[in-house]
């Protein structure tokens, strides 16, 4: 039995904006602003997206989600047109965003750590107030708070 092929060679705008669930508007800033490139158009001017541009979209969203900055991904895309002249330009790119990802991340956990010892803190509270007992002190619950 022979295996269909279920993959569209094309896509519309909504299509798109609904498999990256970002709005219309989003994607035409991203063509406006070269992030987007080579979106042809039906003799309607519709817009018509291929699976370059949903490779190029999931790189774009996931340099969005690690905080890189539009500029920045401008850079990548316009490096990457020339590696030869850029493949330089891009490893330094990439490995200073890691890097800086690396630091984000960093602190995020300590965040989360002290967020913990919050919940810890407010729910021995509700303990002491479902038991009319005296409240604890936040200084006797950040002995490892990162943050305290």
């Amino acid at each position: 039995m022979e295996k269909k092929d279920t993959k569209q060679d094309t896509y519309s705008i909504r299509q798109i904006s609904d498999m990256f669930n970002v709005p219309s508007s989003t994607l035409r800033y991203y063509e406006e602003i070269g992030l987007l490139e080579n979106v042809q158009r039906t003799e309607s001017s519709q817009r018509i997206y291929t699976q370059e541009h949903i490779n190029r979209l999931r790189a774009i969203n996931c340099f969005k989600e690690t905080g890189l900055s539009i500029a920045k991904m401008q850079d990548f895309f316009k490096y990457d047109k020339n590696l030869l002249e850029n493949i330089d330009n891009i490893i330094s790119l990439l490995q200073n965003h890691n890097l800086e990802l690396g630091e984000k991340i960093e602190r995020l956990k300590m965040n989360q750590l002290h967020l913990d010892h919050k919940v810890w803190f407010y729910s021995e509270i509700k303990k002491a107030i479902d038991s009319n007992s005296p409240w604890p002190k936040w200084e006797d619950y950040t002995g490892d708070d990162p943050l305290s």
